[in-house]
């Protein structure tokens, strides 16, 4: 089910840090956004952002393991997921798996280096996702 016309936020749930991603209006691409702190009052810093962007749909990564079963991390996005639906955001899991590698390939063949790129690599992560959701829901 695609969400409705509009820009869409693209989160890439994680324990410390939440990578977020924000598409164009019209759902061509994703681009890296900015990272907040994971864990408690995540899903509030994520409907801020989603509300000072003037997104109409969340798509939160659904990290599951190579095989395709649910992880910790699993759970703990659909957690987050549960949370954002709570406070009124229409909200889209999408399969993540891979993203965080991928953006650590291409973080790396940039030239920054693994102290300097955390929290960048998670908004990396968090634009893959929504760039693999924006271009399935073509």
């Amino acid at each position: 089910m695609a969400a409705r016309p509009g820009r869409v936020l693209g989160v890439d749930p994680g324990t410390k840090r939440v990578g977020l991603a924000v598409s164009d209006p019209d759902r061509l691409l994703a681009t890296p956004h900015d990272t907040v702190p994971g864990g408690k009052g995540a899903a509030r810093r994520v409907k801020d952002a989603h509300e000072t962007l003037g997104c109409v749909a969340v798509v939160v990564g659904l990290p599951r393991s190579l095989a395709g079963r649910d992880t910790d991390s699993t759970r703990m996005a659909r957690t987050l997921a549960d949370e954002l639906t709570a406070l009124g955001l229409e909200v889209h899991l999408h399969d993540e798996r891979l993203t965080s590698v991928q953006a650590d390939r291409a973080l790396r063949s940039s030239g920054h280096n693994a102290r300097t790129g955390k929290a960048v690599k998670d908004q990396v992560a968090a634009s893959l996702l929504l760039q693999a959701w924006l271009d399935a829901n073509r």
